[in-house]
């Protein structure tokens, strides 16, 4: 059995796939990419204007620029100061026609109130760095701004405690891609309706990211969760794959795609070996990921102009929701 999310344009073919354990070497990845090319479908929908104001922190990163360039397609009005670190404050970048001025860590509270103040309507995006969230959460629920929180990493308990304990709204996600999110949410029916279905099966887990992203995928580890609900044995051992050589020869990562990727194969197997399901998700790109962003600020707008009583969202919520771009 093979579940393929992946993010191509040509059409799937059945294939008939080695373990990607096999001794030779061989792996799943560059059985199923090797003699093919990837591409990105770039989509464009009709949406209603929108000018809910956004201040994207990270604006400057790869996928605050992501973000920047979906949120322009919808209509979004993108404010012009940005976080940054204290080596970039003071700068102006451009960002797809927007020009942004960087602001460091020590006048962040003084310019996001002014910012709040100007723009009440506004919502935060963050994009910035796993050892930041926590104390940009804090900052935003300090100063009662709204926000998306796509950064992963961070003491999550904590994190939620502390929105929850400021009544703020938030989306807060690891994983913004809604496909993919899809699929962890039918995970996590499959585990809840069928415990213990997978007993005495072990599971080997691989991800592969951009050398750049440190942190083990937030994806991998919710996704382990449920097959840990369905009775599968786990040691905890996810094998990252960081070397943008051994992406391109045993992931099949396409090179122009190294800088930005998403990867993922559980390998499920019997207890006697005699059984194998092989589970996958492939995304290249960030585009995923920032129109989803996109969705969630809109979702949130909404929430907060109808005064919801519920105040902090996941991106389960917003597929929920429906009426998504």
């Amino acid at each position: 059995m093979w579940i393929q999310g992946a993010v191509i344009c040509e059409p799937l073919k059945p294939l008939y796939l080695s373990n990607p354990l096999s001794s030779n070497g061989t792996s799943f990845f560059t059985n199923h990419y090797q003699k093919r090319r990837s591409s990105v479908v770039v989509m464009s929908m009709t949406t209603k204007s929108t000018a809910v104001p956004i201040m994207v922190n990270g604006c400057n990163g790869k996928m605050g620029s992501s973000v920047i360039l979906a949120a322009n397609s919808a209509g979004l009005q993108i404010l012009p100061k940005s976080f940054g670190p204290e080596k970039e404050a003071g700068n102006t970048v451009e960002v797809f026609g927007n020009e942004i001025k960087i602001h460091g860590p020590s006048e962040r509270e003084s310019v996001l109130a002014s910012l709040y103040d100007e723009y009440p309507s506004m919502i935060v995006v963050d994009y910035t760095v796993p050892d930041l969230v926590n104390d940009n959460a804090d900052l935003y629920c300090r100063v009662g701004v709204p926000f998306v929180m796509g950064t992963t990493g961070g003491d999550r308990d904590i994190l939620y405690k502390t929105v929850d304990a400021s009544k703020v709204y938030a989306v807060i996600s690891p994983q913004m891609g809604k496909q993919v999110v899809a699929f962890l949410a039918a995970m996590e029916i499959m585990a809840e309706q069928f415990p213990g279905a997978f007993s005495g099966y072990s599971l080997h887990v691989k991800e592969s990211h951009q050398a750049g992203k440190l942190d083990t995928s937030g994806t991998a580890k919710a996704v382990i969760s449920c097959f840990k609900k369905l009775g599968v044995s786990f040691d905890d051992q996810i094998e990252m794959i960081r070397d943008p050589k051994e992406q391109v020869q045993l992931v099949g990562v396409p090179e122009e795609y190294l800088s930005g990727h998403a990867f993922h194969l559980y390998y499920l197997s019997s207890p006697d070996k005699t059984v194998s399901f092989e589970f996958q998700h492939n995304v290249c790109g960030r585009s995923i990921y920032a129109e989803g962003t996109v969705d969630a600020v809109l979702f949130l707008a909404k929430k907060i102009q109808s005064k919801a009583d519920k105040r902090i969202y996941d991106m389960i919520d917003v597929l929920r929701e429906g009426n998504m771009r």
